[in-house]
């Protein structure tokens, strides 16, 4: 079993920035893979970024230069730093954990990103 805790999710205007942590506990495998989905209303959850723990990354194309993840495998940490936010952005935040980076095992609970002016 893994528990996901996520922080750093609220309220920006359109070309802000956030930071999202996730850390990760319980059973964690020497190789996994740590990611972040959105799911927006009415809309079904997305992929927005992955890394694995040899740093391989995965984006969407639509946050493409303006979002970066990136990980701390000491602390089983992944963060997202979203830039140049857009309101398309509003969304809440999933972060997640698995084998592979679109095939997630567990989930985090979720935290509300908000873009608007």
């Amino acid at each position: 079993q893994v528990r996901l805790v996520e922080s750093g999710g609220g309220l920006v205007q359109p070309g802000g920035s956030l930071r999202l942590s996730c850390a990760a506990s319980g059973s964690i495998s020497s190789f996994n893979a740590m990611g972040w989905y959105r799911q927006a209303p009415g809309k079904q959850r997305e992929l927005v970024a992955g890394i694995t723990t040899i740093r391989s990354t995965t984006y969407a194309d639509s946050v493409k230069g303006r979002f970066t993840i990136s990980r701390d495998n000491a602390r089983n940490t992944v963060y997202l730093q979203m830039n140049s936010l857009k309101p398309e952005d509003t969304a809440v935040y999933y972060c997640s954990f698995g084998f592979t980076i679109t095939q997630p095992l567990y989930w985090g609970q979720g935290t509300q990103v908000t873009v608007s002016s």
